[in-house]
């Protein structure tokens, strides 16, 4: 059993992850979540970006999850929108490629070209 101290952390950070997920921001960063996603490790992209938004305080993304996009062969997938913009789809996404795609897509403005697919 936890300490009612380290409960409240929990719950702390708990509600800050959910925060990137539920707010209105300049950029919505989407995972397919779908079970092909889940199974090529769609959890820990989404858990990685959440992480690498946090680190860096990126008060202007928001980070969600959606179903199957019909790309099961690239999973998992990983979706960029920003205000403006056209949106940019990244697939088989790793995370190194997630650190990346925080670091030089959402904060630098590059959009990483080798990472990319059409539909």
């Amino acid at each position: 059993m936890k300490s009612l101290e380290e409960l409240k952390k929990i719950r702390e950070k708990a509600q800050q992850d959910l925060a990137l997920r539920n707010k209105n921001a300049k950029i919505k960063v989407i995972v397919g979540m779908g079970t092909s996603g889940i199974a090529a490790g769609a959890r820990e992209i989404l858990k990685t970006l959440v992480e690498e938004i946090t680190k860096n305080n990126l008060t202007d993304v928001v980070v969600t999850q959606t179903g199957e996009k019909g790309f099961s062969s690239a999973e998992p997938i990983v979706e960029v929108e920003e205000e403006g913009k056209e949106k940019v789809i990244y697939g088989n996404v790793t995370i190194d490629i997630a650190k990346q795609i925080v670091k030089e897509h959402i904060m630098g403005g590059k959009v990483l070209v080798q990472y990319t697919i059409t539909k």
